[in-house]
C-alpha cells in the first residue's frame, strides 16, 4: 500500500497510530525525549508499527531489542540486546556507572551492581550515543523481557527529558508489566470492518464469496495477523462458498493454531530446525548451524520454512512473529525438546556463555542430576555477581528440582527462596521456604529460614504481621551468631517503633525485653549501648535508657565506622539522636547516613536517610535546603516507581509553610500510597496528627491543634513524633483553656529533658514550662529557653520561643518589650519561610502597636524543587555527571535545567550559584 509520512500511511487503518509515532520521531529530531508503550492483543499490529517507526526515523539511529519468553530468567538479556551497539562508549561513563554496567553485562568483574546504578548507566550510555545523532529505541514483546531489563528500561523511560531519545515498546494487552503501567501508552485496537475487508482482499487471490468475507472479518475481529494468516488454512471451496465448519475458539488461540498447523505441515527436518531456533532465542546463526549439525539436520531444511514466510535466516535468525516461535516449540514432544536443548548445550561455548549452556542442560534433563545442579549453582553465583537476582533465583530453583539428596535440596531451596525474595517473588519464595522446611536443615539453616520468612512477611504483607516472626528469628540466632541476633533485634525494634498499631503477641515492651535478655554482641560496644539504651527506654522508662543512648551516639559520631556498619546502625542512631534531643549528633549522623547511602547506591536506605536529614534541616531553619532534599526523594520515588516516601518526606516541611490544602493533600497521598504498599517507613497516624498540630498552632487554630496533638501524643513509647506532638500539645492546650492538661504535658517533657541534659532538651523544657507558669517565674523560663536554644542549631524552635515570649509580654501589657521579641521572631520566621508562625508574629506585632511589613515567600524568585537542588549542587562544585548520578538524570538534562536556573536568577555561571543567592529563592511545586 502506497503512502508516505506526509500523506497516506503504509499501514492500512493505522493513520492515528502512525501520526502519533510521527510526532514522537519529530520530537526526538527536535531535541526532546519521547516515550510510548504500544499495547494490544496478539497479532493486532504492534510489531508492524515498530517497523514503521524504524523505517520512518529519518536521520536517527535505531536500536532494537526483542523479549523472548524462554529468556525471561536470564538477567540483563533484553538490555544487552539494546545496548550492545553502544558498548564501545562504555569508557566514557563515570567510573561507578561504567563498572556497574560492565559487571551486569559480564564484561568486567566486580561486586553485584545496584540495579538503579545500572539504570543510570544505561541512561547515560544512550544519552551519550544520542549526542552524535538522535536515537530511537524499539522493544518488541516487552512483556517477555527479563525482570531486571524491564525495570531498567522503565527507569530510563521515567528519567528521559532533554535527550534526543525516543523509546517505543510493544506489550500484549493482558500482560502489561507493572513497570510500564505509569508510562505513556497507546492502545492499538481492531481494524474497522472496511479496512479489514480491504486487507483481506489484498492477500486472497481470486474471487472471494462476499458472505465468506463478512464471516472472516467478523471472526477475526479486525485483527491484522488473523486476517493475513487464517485464510491460508482454508480450502478454495471454503473461500468460495464458506463450506467449512465454524471455529468458536478465542481469536488468539485461532492464530496460534493456524501457525501450529502450518508448522506441522512442514517436513520433519524443517520442524526440527525451527525447534532449534525456537529454543535458542538469541538468534545466533552459527550456534543454530552447530546444533543442527549435531542432530543431523541439513542446511537445506530451512528452505520450506523460509518459503512459508515463517522464518528468515540472515545475519540473525528471525521468526515472522513471536507466535511462530511459540508454535514451533509447542508442537514438539518433551523428548524432542530435551534432545534439542542437549544439542544446544553441546554447541554453546562453556567459556564464553556458561550460563546459557547450563540453562540448556537443565532443560535437557528429565530427572535428578547433581552435575547439572552444580552447574546451575555456579550460574546463580555469576548472576548474583552481576546483580541479576531474578536469574539467580531461576537457576537455584531449577537446581533444587534436579537435586535428589534431601540435605542438599534443602540448602538449595533455602538459597533459591532468598534469591526469590530479593527479586520480589514473594509467593515463590514462600513456596521454596516450605519446600526447604521438609528437608533436614541444620540449626543455622533453620534460623536463616525463620529470618527470611519474617523478612518476606515484612516486605509483602505488613510490618505488624512480621514482628512476631522476626522476634522468633532473633531468639533463634542468639546461641548461633550474637552479632546477627543483635542486628535482628535492632531491625525488629526499629520496625516496631514505626508501626501505628502493634499486633497482639508482638508488643513493643516484649520485643525490648527480649533484646535486653540477649547476650552482648562482639565489639564495638557502642552498638550494644545503643540497642540496650533504646530497649531500656521502652521497658524501664525514658530516664533509664537515655544516658546509654547519648554515650552510644557520642561514640558513633567520633569513632570510625565502616560503610556496612554505618548503613546498618546509623538509621536507628540518627532517629535516637532526635529522640534524646541531641541535635549535634542528629546533624552529623543524618548527613553521614545520606552520604553513605548515596556512595553505596543503597536506595533501600537512601529515602529514609533523606527523611532524617530533611527533619534536621527543617529544625535548623533551612527549608530551602530541605526542599531540595525532598526533590531528591521524589526523584528516587519516580526512579523506583514508589512515591510513598517522597510524600512522607514532604510532610516534614508542609506544616511549617502554613498551607493547609497542600498539607492535607500530602497526608492523603501518603496514606493512599502507604495502603498500596502495605505499610511503610513511618507512623502514618502519628505523622499526620503531628503535622496538623504544627500547622494549626501556626495558624492560631488552637482547638484543632489540640485535637491533633492529643492523638499524635497518645503513645509516647513510640518516641519520635509522639514526643514532638507533646510539645505542640502544651501550646495548644494552654491557648485553648486547658491549663491542667498543658501543665501535665509540660511536666512529662521536663522529666525527659533532665534525662537528656542537652541545651535543646532543656530549652524546650523551659519553653513549655513557661507557658504554664505565671509572673516572674514564667518570664525567667522564657529567657532561659531563648538563651539555651540560641546555643543550638535549632533555629525554628528558637524563633518560636521569641514569639511565645513576645505574646506573653503583650498579654502582660509590656508593649515595647513585646515588640522587640515579636520583631525578632517575625524576622527569623519570615526569613526561614515558616509562613504560618511568621503570620502569627505579624498579627501580634500589629496588636502591640508596630507597623511591620509583611514578608512572603511569593516575593522571591521561584525555582522548581529540582532546579533548586541542581543549582545547590552545581554551586557546591559538583560536575554535571556527578549531579546526574545523584538525581538519576543524564548530564544533558542537568545542563538543560541549569540554563533555566541561570535565566530565572539572572546569573551566568556556576560560580554565581552561591548559598546566598539560593536562600533568596522560593521553591515551587
Amino acid at each position: 500500500m502506497a503512502g508516505g509520512r506526509s500523506g497516506t500511511h503504509p499501514l492500512r487503518g493505522r493513520q492515528v497510530e502512525c501520526e502519533t509515532l510521527d510526532r514522537l520521531v519529530a520530537s526526538v529530531q527536535g531535541g526532546h525525549s519521547s516515550v510510548l508503550v504500544l499495547r494490544g492483543d496478539v497479532g493486532i499490529g504492534k510489531s508492524a508499527l515498530l517497523d514503521y517507526v524504524r523505517e520512518s526515523a529519518d536521520g536517527c539511529r535505531v536500536a532494537r531489542a526483542v523479549g523472548v519468553e524462554s529468556e525471561r530468567e536470564l538477567a540483563f538479556g533484553g538490555l544487552h540486546q539494546l545496548c550492545s551497539p553502544f558498548l564501545n562508549r562504555l569508557g566514557r561513563l563515570p567510573a561507578p556507572q561504567r563498572d556497574a554496567l560492565g559487571t551486569a553485562f559480564g564484561v568486567a568483574a566486580g561486586p553485584p551492581p545496584d540495579r538503579f546504578l545500572v539504570g543510570l548507566a544505561v541512561l547515560s550510555l544512550l544519552a551519550d550515543a544520542a549526542e552524535q545523532e538522535p536515537l530511537i529505541c524499539v522493544v518488541d514483546d516487552a512483556q517477555w523481557l527479563d525482570k531486571v531489563s524491564a525495570q531498567t528500561l522503565a527507569f530510563v523511560a521515567r528519567r528521559l527529558l532533554a535527550e534526543r531519545i525516543g523509546l517505543v515498546m510493544a506489550v500484549r494487552r493482558h500482560a502489561l508489566e507493572a513497570e510500564f503501567a505509569v508510562l505513556p501508552r497507546l492502545t492499538v485496537g481492531r481494524l474497522s470492518d472496511s479496512d479489514a475487508r480491504d486487507l483481506l482482499t489484498s492477500v486472497i487471490p481470486g474471487r472471494l464469496d462476499e458472505r465468506v468475507r463478512n464471516r472472516i472479518v467478523a471472526e477475526t475481529q479486525g485483527n491484522p495477523l488473523a486476517l493475513l494468516e487464517l485464510p491460508r488454512g482454508l480450502s478454495p471451496a471454503e473461500l468460495a462458498g464458506g463450506f467449512g465448519r465454524p471455529d468458536a475458539r478465542p481469536l488468539a488461540s485461532q492464530i496460534e493454531e493456524s501457525f501450529l498447523s502450518r508448522v506441522q505441515a512442514l517436513p520433519p527436518g524443517t520442524r526440527q530446525l525451527l525447534l532449534i531456533a525456537a529454543a535458542e532465542p538469541v538468534g545466533d546463526v552459527t550456534l543454530l548451524a552447530r546444533a543442527a549439525a549435531t542432530l543431523g539436520v541439513e542446511e537445506s531444511a530451512a528452505s520450506p520454512a523460509e518459503a512459508a514466510g515463517l522464518i528468515t535466516i540472515g545475519a540473525r535468525v528471525r521468526f515472522r512473529h513471536p507466535v511462530v516461535r511459540s508454535a514451533a516449540y509447542r508442537v514438539a514432544t518433551a523428548e524432542a525438546r530435551q534432545r534439542v536443548h542437549r544439542a544446544l548445550a553441546d554447541a554453546t561455548d562453556p567459556d564464553t556463555d556458561p550460563d546459557r549452556r547450563a540453562w540448556h542442560l537443565a532443560n535437557a534433563t528429565a530427572g535428578a542430576d547433581e552435575t547439572v545442579a552444580e552447574e546451575l549453582e555456579r550460574s546463580a553465583d555469576r548472576a548474583q555477581a552481576r546483580g541479576g537476582v531474578a536469574a539467580a533465583a531461576a537457576f537455584l530453583e531449577r537446581a533444587t528440582e534436579l537435586t535428589s539428596d534431601p540435605a542438599a535440596r534443602g540448602a538449595r531451596a533455602l538459597a533459591a527462596a532468598r534469591a526469590k525474595h530479593q527479586a520480589g517473588g514473594y509467593d515463590a519464595a514462600r513456596e521454596l521456604l516450605d519446600a526447604a522446611s521438609l528437608c533436614p536443615l541444620d540449626e543455622h539453616q533453620f534460623a536463616r529460614a525463620e529470618l527470611l520468612r519474617g523478612q518476606i512477611v515484612f516486605d509483602s504483607m505488613s510490618a505488624a504481621d512480621a514482628l512476631p516472626v522476626l522476634l522468633k528469628a532473633a531468639r533463634r540466632w542468639e546461641p548461633l551468631d550474637a552479632e546477627l541476633a543483635r542486628q535482628t533485634y535492632r531491625d525488629t525494634l526499629h520496625a516496631a517503633l514505626i508501626i501505628d498499631r502493634l499486633p497482639v503477641g508482638a508488643q513493643l515492651p516484649d520485643i525490648a525485653r527480649a533484646a535486653l535478655a540477649a547476650p552482648p554482641g562482639p565489639p564495638p560496644q557502642r552498638n550494644d549501648l545503643l540497642l540496650r539504651g533504646l530497649a531500656m527506654m521502652i521497658v524501664d522508662g525514658y530516664q533509664a535508657g537515655a544516658p546509654l543512648v547519648l554515650r552510644a551516639l557520642e561514640a558513633l559520631c567520633t569513632e570510625e565506622t565502616s560503610r556496612e556498619e554505618g548503613l546498618g546502625w546509623f538509621p536507628l542512631a540518627a532517629r535516637m539522636a532526635f529522640d534524646v534531643w541531641d541535635f549535634d549528633s542528629n546533624t552529623v549522623l543524618s548527613a553521614r547516613l545520606v552520604e553513605l547511602a548515596r556512595a553505596a547506591g543503597a536506595l533501600s536506605v537512601l529515602p529514609s536517610a533523606l527523611l532524617q536529614l530533611v527533619s534536621n534541616r527543617v529544625l535548623a531553619g533551612e527549608l530551602t535546603h530541605a526542599d531540595t532534599l525532598i526533590a531528591e526523594a521524589q526523584a528516587i520515588g519516580e526512579a523506583t516507581g514508589s512515591r510513598y516516601l517522597a510524600h512522607y518526606v514532604s510532610l516534614v516541611t508542609e506544616p511549617w509553610k502554613g498551607r493547609e490544602a497542600e498539607m492535607l493533600k500530602a497526608i492523603d497521598a501518603m496514606t493512599r500510597d502507604a495502603d498500596l504498599h502495605q505499610g511503610g517507613p513511618g507512623n502514618i497516624l502519628s505523622a499526620s496528627e503531628w503535622a496538623k498540630a504544627v500547622l494549626y498552632n501556626g495558624l492560631g487554630r488552637y482547638e484543632e491543634a489540640y485535637t491533633a496533638a492529643e492523638r499524635g501524643a497518645e503513645n509516647l513509647r513510640e518516641l519520635g513524633l509522639a514526643i514532638r506532638s507533646m510539645v505542640e500539645l502544651v501550646e495548644a492546650a494552654a491557648r485553648s483553656g486547658r491549663p491542667a492538661r498543658a501543665a501535665e504535658a509540660a511536666h512529662r517533657l521536663a522529666d525527659m529533658a533532665r534525662a537528656s541534659g542537652t541545651d535543646w532538651a532543656l530549652g524546650v523544657s523551659a519553653m513549655v514550662r513557661a507557658q504554664v507558669s505565671a509572673g516572674p517565674a514564667g518570664e525567667a523560663l522564657y529567657r532561659e529557653a531563648i538563651e539555651r536554644l540560641g546555643r543550638t542549631g535549632v533555629r525554628v524552635t528558637h524563633a518560636r520561643a521569641h514569639l511565645l515570649y513576645g505574646e506573653w509580654l503583650r498579654r502582660e501589657n509590656r508593649r515595647a518589650d513585646a515588640r522587640e521579641q515579636l520583631s525578632t521572631a517575625h524576622e527569623a520566621l519570615s526569613r526561614i519561610g515558616v509562613t504560618g508562625f511568621a503570620e502569627r508574629a505579624w498579627h501580634e506585632l500589629r496588636a502591640a502597636g508596630a507597623t511591620a511589613p509583611r514578608r512572603t515567600a511569593e516575593s522571591r524568585t521561584a525555582l522548581t524543587a529540582q532546579e533548586a537542588q541542581i543549582a545547590r549542587l552545581a554551586g557546591g562544585g559538583m560536575t554535571n555527571p556527578e549531579i546526574g548520578a545523584q538525581l538519576f538524570i543524564s548530564p544533558h538534562t542537568v545542563e538543560w535545567h541549569l540554563r533555566k536556573v541561570y535565566a530565572k536568577l539572572g546569573v551566568h555561571s556556576r560560580k554565581q550559584l552561591g548559598g546566598a543567592v539560593l536562600e533568596g529563592t522560593a521553591i515551587t511545586t
